[in-house]
């Protein structure tokens, strides 16, 4: 087997993600692993963590609660399986852990969706003392004093455990199995009753559980201090108005009743054009006609939706965030008052975003220019990204380069 640069190890690692949940204690219509986090979903957060370093990736999911349409719910480019979970965590584990049968992975990391917060820096220390000791958990020291009915206790060896714990794939699916009919509150538990050593290696103080929506901002609030470097990026597009001949009328992703229409080579949506190239200028990624040219047959009458989800997909890839987006759109007709929430709810969708973090607004140029006309429409767009301060030695170079 090959070595895994990422890890450090030839030993095949796989990822069992915990996302069975339904969310109640959280008070959301959907469960809190589908929520949106700035940009990507709980769940993704957890997954995306796992990118490069584990060979394959199980989630266990409530098969109440279906993926939302569109949701971008497993890690870019990564083959995940999603596996029905049972009434209990330790079933919805059992569960994992069969799926994983047929390829028997060296080790496995079982992680609870609702802790998205977890880096690979964790990850790989974590496959590291599990290769050696079989069982490795990250806990924290209790720093807090603790009190048992009014009386203080000794917080001496006392430490609160956390997700990914880290396993020998052999031994945790036999210990499943052996405890089935009994109930522990983590994976380690079992080793412990089975005399079994679990190394502790150090927890990491943001990686914590989203159980309660104050839970949710603490995490928007964590993530977005590690993405330091903050950018903005404008758009701007121009589609002509011609009759509508039985073409709707898009913008923003929405069909917009109208006599009508805007020509172009795709659905000419220039509200999302704009913001897809505000997007790609804030991660220096180019123009939307360098990613879509408009003289390729494969986006003829083509979703703009698909736009605007490639450029939020770079954005991602570099390890950025979507704070914040802003779409303008001039013209005289139609009416966009009446159909701005529907338009911010549309983006913010697309975006995975709260719509909160969408602005939609329109205005004319009082009868000037070509849209006081009414011979097209324009739309300008502004978004705001936050990427993290890292630079490779290549970068740096090629910057220098450019500086000299």
């Amino acid at each position: 087997m090959t070595l895994n640069k990422q890890t450090g190890t030839d030993k095949k690692i796989a990822a069992l993600i915990v996302a069975g949940g339904s969310g109640a204690r959280f008070g959301s219509d959907m469960p809190k692993q589908y929520l949106p986090l700035l940009g990507k979903s709980v769940l993704q957060w957890s997954t995306d963590a796992f990118s490069g370093l584990a060979d394959e990736i199980v989630a266990v999911v409530n098969p109440d609660y279906p993926r939302p349409q569109g949701a971008r719910c497993g890690g870019a480019g990564e083959n995940i399986k999603y596996v029905a979970g049972g009434a209990t965590r330790q079933q919805s584990v059992r569960n994992g852990l069969a799926a994983l049968r047929a390829t028997k992975p060296d080790i496995v990391l079982i992680h609870d969706a609702a802790r998205p917060l977890l880096t690979q820096d964790l990850i790989k220390t974590l496959v590291a003392a599990a290769a050696q000791s079989g069982a490795a958990t990250p806990a924290l020291p209790v720093t807090d004093t603790v009190k048992r009915n009014g009386k203080t206790e000794s917080r001496e060896n006392l430490f609160t455990v956390q997700t990914p714990q880290a396993f020998d794939f052999t031994l945790i699916d036999g210990l499943h199995e052996k405890y089935k009919d009994r109930s522990f509150t983590d994976d380690a538990a079992l080793c412990e009753a089975d005399g079994q050593e679990v190394a502790l290696v150090a927890g990491q103080p943001d990686n914590i559980k989203i159980t309660h929506p104050q839970d949710l901002a603490r995490a928007e609030s964590l993530l977005s201090a590690r993405n330091g470097d903050v950018r903005t990026g404008q758009g701007y597009d121009v589609h002509r108005l011609v009759p509508a001949q039985g073409k709707k009328l898009m913008l923003c992703g929405v069909a917009i009743p109208h006599d009508f229409t805007l020509e172009g080579h795709s659905d000419a949506d220039a509200g999302l054009h704009a913001l897809t190239d505000a997007l790609l200028a804030a991660i220096g990624a180019g123009d939307i006609g360098q990613h879509f040219s408009p003289s390729d047959p494969r986006w003829k009458d083509a979703d703009s939706t698909v736009f605007l989800k490639h450029a939020a997909e770079l954005v991602t890839t570099q390890g950025g965030l979507i704070a914040h987006v802003d779409v303008t759109i001039v013209c005289e007709a139609p009416k966009i008052a009446p159909h701005r929430a529907v338009l911010q709810r549309r983006v913010a969708n697309i975006l995975n975003l709260p719509p909160s973090r969408v602005s939609i607004k329109a205005t004319t140029t009082e009868g000037l220019g070509f849209t006081g006309r009414r011979e097209g429409i324009a739309a300008q767009a502004i978004a705001t990204v936050r990427l993290p301060f890292v630079f490779s030695t290549a970068q740096n170079n090629e910057e220098l380069k450019w500086a000299s």
